[in-house]
């Protein structure tokens, strides 16, 4: 039997879209590994209506707070609507289409004191497709991410991420709202140099795939819309593309 995970100050805020299968596994996974927590906000961004049915199932099962909109407001919107309900001291935030792995609920644990032990710690990622790369080891398999605008390289940039993480519900206070009525790549860029232009810390775990699944199947497929362009592995487009990011990233930053 797996121990159980009260964790009492910790509001779990998930943003959801047409994935309702999706959403179950990612709350029957907590449930499963004896993970509860102080508050669960299901946060919708009018998903179909079969979908907003199935949430109203899963919601006499789960127990969760659920709020949705009328028209399609986007990621901004969504998280900040969702955002907006949660009460405890600390927020974790998971996207739908991801859920944990077995190893978390302790690391949750662990994290959680971290955050509480020292106030100007402001963010844990526990996901990232890549890793960060200016880290200086912390403790039990996080670090500390460094930012100087000097480092050479763009990736210095991307510090904070939507992906699962950990923060304070004061989140906005210091760095304020998510943009709104922007798709979901600026709305986490325009996040990310609000993070760091005020002076943001945050730890990042090394084994970055190591705590949650990411996944979606083919009957709730993603619903992110790419431009080809930022994902081509075409040589020239490459090179062109890390110079345009290398020196807007910087314009933003310091303008």
């Amino acid at each position: 039997m797996k121990p159980g995970y009260n964790f009492e100050n910790v509001g779990l805020l998930i943003t959801h879209y047409n994935r309702s299968k999706s959403l179950e596994r990612l709350l029957k996974s907590f449930k499963d590994y004896g993970v509860s927590f102080g508050q669960i906000v299901v946060s919708d961004d009018n998903s179909k209506q079969e979908h907003q049915n199935r949430i109203n199932d899963l919601k006499n099962i789960y127990g969760f707070e659920y709020i949705t909109t009328t028209q399609n407001k986007g990621l901004g919107n969504n998280i900040n609507k969702g955002q907006d309900l949660i009460k405890t001291p600390y927020t974790l935030y998971v996207q739908e289409d991801f859920y944990p792995k077995d190893s978390f609920p302790e690391k949750l644990a662990s994290t959680l004191q971290y955050m509480e032990d020292d106030n100007s710690l402001d963010v844990v990622r526990y996901y990232a497709y890549g890793a960060y790369p200016y880290l200086e080891d912390f403790k039990d398999g996080f670090a500390t991410m460094s930012f100087k605008v000097l480092y050479p390289g763009y990736g210095k940039f991307f510090y904070y991420s939507d992906h699962p993480h950990l923060k304070r519900t004061s989140f906005f206070e210091k760095f304020g709202r998510y943009a709104e009525g922007r798709n979901p790549e600026q709305t986490e860029y325009r996040m990310m140099m609000s993070f760091l232009k005020n002076k943001g810390k945050g730890i990042f775990y090394k084994d970055h795939k190591s705590l949650f699944h990411h996944g979606n199947s083919e009957d709730e497929p993603s619903t992110m819309q790419r431009n080809s362009l930022r994902r081509s592995k075409n040589p020239v487009i490459s090179f062109v593309r890390d110079i345009y990011r290398h020196v807007k990233f910087n314009f933003d930053y310091l303008f």
